[in-house]
């Protein structure tokens, strides 16, 4: 498998503070990760570096077997899919769902004067279908409930078939039954066989999919553990990851945490 991302030493500061220090991780073809951590671990800081939206002060990104830094972005993150709330602010409120999905294939954000051929409308109509949202095609963006505008969310990340697909806390703000369907079409993604690599932003083990392979944990810009799932995602390294004495349960392929104290 080659590796699809790889961080060496990496640093990130802005004024006295990291966001990360001294960060390494790799991220090969066909893995799967989740990352769990606090507010302000560095988390997003790490997806925007992986979506090639901002450089490291130090140290090394590769990207697709390219290097931050000596490659053009704007040929790159076509190839990467990227859904967040920082990214989902800047879509118009009055974008069609379909358009909103569409003009990901230009890595634009509003359909302007660009032109799309009948391949990029059909595989567009497609990912509605595929999300279940196809009844919101003509719908604007600014009308959908918060559930509706994370699945549009990601339909429009695998617009352009990317070889590497980021997410920063796609359930956050969802009401159960949004988070069980989103889980639901994140467990269909992850196990079709072409599914691209993948990294998933979380603070809850309760929100990860079916389908994930590797777990990284973070704190304070540096990882705690990371590695397999199974083998990562322990009570202690949770416990260690969140300052809290942690008890975790799995329920088939699911996972629950809560205090050793309730």
């Amino acid at each position: 498998m080659s590796d699809v991302l790889t961080l060496e030493s990496v640093s990130v500061r802005r004024g006295e503070n990291f966001l990360l220090r001294d960060f390494s991780l790799t991220v090969s073809e066909g893995q799967h990760w989740v990352v769990l951590g606090p507010n302000g671990a560095g988390k997003t800081t790490l997806l925007e570096l992986a979506a090639g939206r901002m450089h490291p002060t130090s140290g090394v990104v590769g990207i697709l077997e390219e290097r931050l830094g000596r490659v053009d972005v704007f040929e790159l993150r076509p190839r990467i899919g990227y859904a967040s709330t920082a990214l989902a602010n800047r879509i118009p409120m009055s974008e069609a769902v379909l358009d909103t999905v569409l003009t990901a294939a230009y890595g634009v954000t509003g359909r302007w004067v660009e032109e799309y051929d009948d391949a990029d409308v059909d595989r567009a109509k497609d990912l509605l279908t595929a999300f279940d949202i196809t009844h919101l095609a003509t719908r604007t963006f600014g009308t959908l409930s918060e559930g509706e505008r994370k699945r549009v969310q990601i339909a429009r990340a695998l617009m352009t078939d990317p070889e590497l697909l980021l997410l920063d806390e796609p359930a956050s703000g969802l009401d159960l039954g949004g988070r069980e369907e989103l889980l639901i079409a994140m467990t269909e993604i992850l196990s079709s066989k072409w599914a691209p690599a993948t990294i998933m932003v979380t603070h809850h083990v309760e929100e990860i999919p079916v389908g994930i392979t590797h777990a990284l944990l973070i704190k304070d810009g540096a990882p705690v553990a990371a590695g397999p799932l199974d083998e990562t995602l322990t009570a202690e390294n949770l416990s260690e990851t969140f300052d809290i004495d942690v008890k975790l349960s799995r329920d088939g392929a699911r996972f629950h945490a809560r205090s050793h104290l309730q």
